[in-house]
């Protein structure tokens, strides 16, 4: 699979488009620049192309507008970084969500 080009991801508009000021990549929380990195990395590496994330993402973006759903463009991303991993069997859903639990719950500390 050929690496994702960086300039399909800066490229991103509409609702998909990444936040940014002055044209800097804005990440509020350290969880989000590793979720970004991670999908991009994954990306690369996992078998699915950077097009197919994206159109997840939008999809993620609309059903949460559609059903009022109060949530961040990072939370959102993360929905749709997960969901396209369990559709690619990239990932055990069940194991996912027992870590995310773990974390959630503090039984797990935030690895930087």
């Amino acid at each position: 699979m050929d690496p994702v080009p960086s300039r399909e991801i800066a490229d991103m508009t509409g609702d998909a488009a990444l936040p940014r000021k002055n044209g800097e990549l804005v990440f509020a929380e350290a969880w989000q620049g590793r979720i970004f990195g991670m999908t991009v990395a994954m990306s690369h590496e996992a078998g699915f192309e950077w097009r197919e994330f994206q159109t997840q993402l939008i999809a993620e973006i609309a059903h949460a507008e559609r059903e009022g759903e109060p949530s961040s463009y990072y939370e959102r991303w993360l929905h749709a970084f997960e969901r396209l991993l369990a559709d690619k069997d990239l990932v055990d859903p069940t194991a996912l969500a027992e870590r995310t639990h773990d974390f959630e719950a503090g039984h797990r500390d935030d690895v930087f």
